[in-house]
């Protein structure tokens, strides 16, 4: 499972790159804080999987890393081979580049 730091993603943004952020967590958990990705529960990962890029780097991301570690499983085991899993999520984000978003 590739992995990505929370700093290769901002710098990433910074850049301007091309790719896709998936936000795995539940709604109300992505409605109190995100970093603009996509929104797809965990649950529902496999049933909207159309809506992930084959073509393009996707950044899994969740609470802590947990999640998305799933989540990414799951597709790579659909034929995905362009993701990587954000290590510690928003967690990490909180702590180590953005202290003023709400986590829980």
């Amino acid at each position: 499972m590739k992995e990505i730091t929370v700093q290769e993603l901002q710098e990433m943004k910074e850049r301007g790159e091309d790719f896709q952020l998936i936000d795995v967590r539940e709604d109300f958990e992505y409605q109190m804080s995100n970093l603009e990705g996509e929104n797809i529960p965990l649950g529902g990962i496999l049933i909207e999987a159309d809506k992930i890029s084959k073509d393009k780097p996707v950044v899994i991301m969740c609470r802590s890393g947990k999640r998305s570690a799933v989540a990414l499983h799951q597709l790579e085991a659909q034929g995905y081979t362009n993701l990587a899993n954000l290590q510690g999520g928003i967690l990490a984000w909180q702590q180590q580049i953005d202290p003023s978003i709400q986590v829980y």
